[in-house]
């Protein structure tokens, strides 16, 4: 039979890792959406005054993936979901650090529902009160979306 001490610290040993895991995934989490608002924003400032298109698009994935092997992420589909990521939230001060805080999926659901890339708020707040937001929704409170 255990001792009580011996349950205790299986209990807490338990809760540590969690913590730690779910921590863990918060960070790998904010780093990719930080590698994809970076990319999005490299093919967006490239894209100005030049004729880059669906070509290029199409050989950055293509290289990128022969690049990294076994990763991903970087398809030419998303390498645009990537831009649309940048735009639809660049200049919104307020925004985009909570945008970051949410999931790469959550944010392809929510650039895909919004018709307008400039109003992402209007869609945002819900996604971010799900578990595993790292977002609490009284974060929000007094929170002016307006760009």
């Amino acid at each position: 039979m255990q001792s009580a001490d011996y349950a205790g610290l299986l209990v807490e040993a338990r809760e540590r890792i969690r913590s730690a895991q779910y921590d863990a995934l918060r960070a790998v989490n904010k780093e990719l959406i930080g590698l994809y608002w970076d990319i999005g924003r490299m093919i967006e400032r490239r894209q100005q005054g030049e004729s880059w298109g669906k070509s290029v698009v199409a050989s950055l994935a293509r290289d990128l993936q022969r690049e990294f092997p076994g990763i991903q992420g970087f398809s030419a589909q998303n390498l645009w979901r990537m831009r649309q990521f940048h735009l639809a939230y660049a200049g919104h001060e307020k925004l985009s650090p909570l945008a970051r805080e949410i999931t790469w999926t959550k944010n392809v659901i929510i650039l895909m529902q919004c018709k307008d890339p400039l109003s992402p708020h209007v869609v945002v707040c819900p996604f971010l009160a799900l578990p595993g937001s790292a977002c609490h929704p009284s974060l929000l409170k007094g929170v002016n979306f307006a760009p």
